[in-house]
């Protein structure tokens, strides 16, 4: 398991003005961390140490330590707001992760045997995925990284579902817990027809 940390400066200079002025001038990003038993703090960090965190996709499933001027916090990544052109952040958000008290968090899906099963490799057929991530409840410590979905023994028109997933133990599905069984993927039979 990886460890994630920022440092973070607390900034006074609120409002649209102040956001631009940090993100030109000091190559900053304005955040802001809420949540927990403590009012919401706004922040900024150094544009980047966010760049760099966020290529490593398991970093939105991680709870990071964040050096707010001395204080460490336990936080999650709540929402990255982006350049629509560019794709750099523009803002973020963090919510405050409580030790005791159960969270909701976007884990990643990690397809494998997908090139290696029997319908793929001696029928043709076509891997299609309807989601890449799936929202989690549990504590903070079984947050897990990722969440594998194992499609070795899948057949030819054969979907799998939420309810198909192993899911380590205190990590429960919100989408199932709501009764929702949505389709993960499948396995259909090519289009294109060999010679």
């Amino acid at each position: 398991m990886t460890d994630f940390a920022l440092n973070a400066d607390v900034r006074s200079d609120l409002g649209k003005g102040a956001s631009r002025r940090l993100r030109r001038n000091a190559n900053l990003i304005p955040a802001v961390i809420y949540g927990g038993d403590k009012a919401p703090q706004s922040i900024s960090l150094l544009a980047k140490d966010v760049a760099k965190l966020i290529e490593d996709e398991a970093a939105f499933s991680h709870v990071i330590a964040l050096n707010v001027a001395g204080t460490t916090e336990t936080v999650l990544i709540k929402a990255l707001q982006r350049h629509p052109a560019k794709s750099f952040v523009l803002h973020a958000d963090f919510v405050r992760v409580v030790a005791d008290q159960k969270l909701t968090a976007h884990v990643p899906l990690h397809f494998i045997n997908a090139e290696t099963a029997d319908a793929v490799k001696l029928q043709g057929g076509e891997v299609s995925h309807t989601m890449s991530e799936v929202e989690v409840s549990c504590l903070p410590q079984d947050l897990p990284e990722f969440i594998e979905v194992d499609l070795a023994k899948v057949a030819i028109g054969q979907t799998v579902h939420l309810s198909d997933l192993t899911v380590p133990a205190g990590v429960e599905l919100v989408a199932l817990a709501h009764g929702n069984d949505l389709a993960i993927a499948n396995i259909h039979a090519s289009r294109v027809q060999g010679e």
